[in-house]
């Protein structure tokens, strides 16, 4: 979850103190999930004031957290970052930390109150095609593997600071957040989205999200085992 290394030394002071967790030809991946690595999700006030709209809500799971006194604001552990053999960074993944959108809607069969859900887990921005993916699963459905879900904007670029001795921290802004037309398409049927709502979808920007990386050791460090709706 974080733009780009501009210093070749950033990205080899990044693997010693991160430790990399596969390296090849194609670049490397660290393994963050000790570290204070996170990323936030904050909504939008407007998609916020959409959600309360339709009745939809959020819960945090897995390892994701709600930002106490931060209304729509959403902590999600880093637990993996690559770099490609640019030296820059091409993916940052979240592995096991999970929103779930829960809503009442209306069973187009019969016409009555039905409780419908959406759970978003597994989160990785693609750095390549400036894309959020994530594993998307509507309730009594199959789960849709890391489908794109955001397209997004690099507000403020992150370049990795290296202080003597192997010190790192990193700041990044992502914005203009964007519904992609596959996510589109899943929210309205998974949460049986009414029709005046629809077309706010293709222009309601979602908010923004910040990453922020520390070596400073989180303890304990964050599973990292995919999180897998029950």
């Amino acid at each position: 979850m974080i733009s780009s290394l501009h210093f070749r030394h950033a990205a080899i002071s990044a693997a010693l103190v991160f430790g990399a967790g596969a390296a090849s030809a194609a670049g490397l991946t660290l393994n963050v999930a000790n570290k204070q690595a996170n990323s936030v999700q904050t909504f939008s006030t407007f998609a916020q004031g959409q959600f309360r709209q339709v009745g939809i809500t959020f819960t945090a799971l897995g390892n994701a957290t709600a930002v106490t006194g931060v209304a729509g604001a959403y902590n999600l552990p880093i637990t993996t970052i690559s770099i490609g053999s640019n030296l820059k960074v091409a993916s940052g993944a979240a592995v096991g930390s999970a929103l779930k959108l829960d809503r009442v809607g209306e069973d187009e069969e019969t016409g009555e109150e039905v409780a419908v859900s959406l759970v978003l887990a597994n989160f990785k921005i693609d750095y390549t095609q400036n894309v959020v993916l994530a594993d998307a699963t509507p309730k009594g459905g199959a789960t849709i593997p890391q489908m794109p879900l955001y397209k997004f904007n690099v507000s403020e670029a992150l370049k990795l600071k290296y202080v003597f001795p192997l010190t790192i921290t990193g700041h990044e802004v992502l914005d203009k957040l964007f519904l992609t037309p596959e996510a589109k398409s899943l929210f309205i049927s998974a949460l049986k989205l009414p029709t005046f709502v629809i077309p706010l979808l293709d222009t309601t920007d979602f908010g923004t999200i910040v990453n922020d990386i520390s070596t400073k050791a989180r303890t304990p460090a964050v599973p990292t085992a995919p999180y897998v709706v029950q």
